[in-house]
């Protein structure tokens, strides 16, 4: 549930953006802070953040390399991340979920529309094994697959050597949505309808970039892909999987 115990951060430097953000969203029972740059973003973070809004354009540092800062330093699960875009920088739109962004949503935006994308971040960042689970296996707890170990409770990814795998809330959900489905084909459409949970236009790829983050992140260059490009139709995950 949405209410006063969680806090978001608004990272902007034009001050008319950072005040009604800030009035809008504790209107809807939110905490807010805000900065107007990366230096007081960092001060800022430390606190218990549960959702930053990053515009991409800042005085000092760009909003893309401050993500990546983010997501470099961030323990799993990692903090989600909306980004705020020029109207058709689709190029911007890539870059920040590259760098790991969870959405982004152009400028001039509706604030009704950010609080809707928000609340859907939320929810799945919030995600545990009683909404995880397939239907009638609330007591699964992990998804075991070539050696990794996705635990649903902590919503942490451990690699076969016993490292973990730090995802952005985007990049878990879509490999629950892979694990929790394999040896099915998975078109994009789906695949955008079950990791990020709105609607898309037609020629939304950004599900093809997410794709790509998660592969770098479980595949091995020698080893047999664990996802696969079923070409002019979707994506497959190949690997067996178990539950335990």
């Amino acid at each position: 549930m949405m209410n006063a115990t969680q806090q978001i951060l608004v990272v902007d430097d034009d001050p008319e953006i950072r005040d009604l953000l800030s009035k809008f969203l504790r209107k809807h029972g939110f905490r807010v802070v805000a900065a107007r740059d990366g230096r007081q973003m960092r001060e800022m973070v430390s606190q218990a953040v549960d959702l930053i809004i990053l515009d991409l354009l800042l005085p000092d540092e760009d909003g893309l390399s401050l993500c990546r800062e983010l997501r470099s330093k961030s323990e799993t699960p990692a903090v989600p991340i909306i980004m705020l875009t020029a109207i058709g920088e689709d190029t911007d739109r890539i870059l920040g979920l590259e760098m790991g962004a969870d959405d982004y949503i152009p400028k001039p935006f509706n604030p009704r529309e950010l609080l809707a994308r928000m609340k859907a971040v939320l929810r799945r960042s919030e995600g545990n094994a009683g909404n995880s689970a397939m239907p009638g296996e609330s007591k699964v707890r992990f998804l075991l697959f070539a050696g990794w170990k996705l635990d649903l409770v902590r919503r942490e990814l451990q690699s076969p050597v016993g490292v973990m795998t730090e995802l952005s809330t985007g990049e878990y959900d879509l490999l629950l949505a892979f694990v929790d489905r394999p040896q099915r084909v998975l078109s994009r459409d789906q695949l955008l309808d079950l990791a990020r949970n709105r609607a898309t236009t037609p020629f939304d790829r950004s599900i093809d970039v997410q794709v790509s983050r998660l592969r770098r992140k479980i595949e091995n260059e020698d080893g047999d892909p664990l996802i696969k490009t079923v070409r002019g139709v979707g994506y497959m995950f190949t690997a067996a999987v178990e539950r335990a």
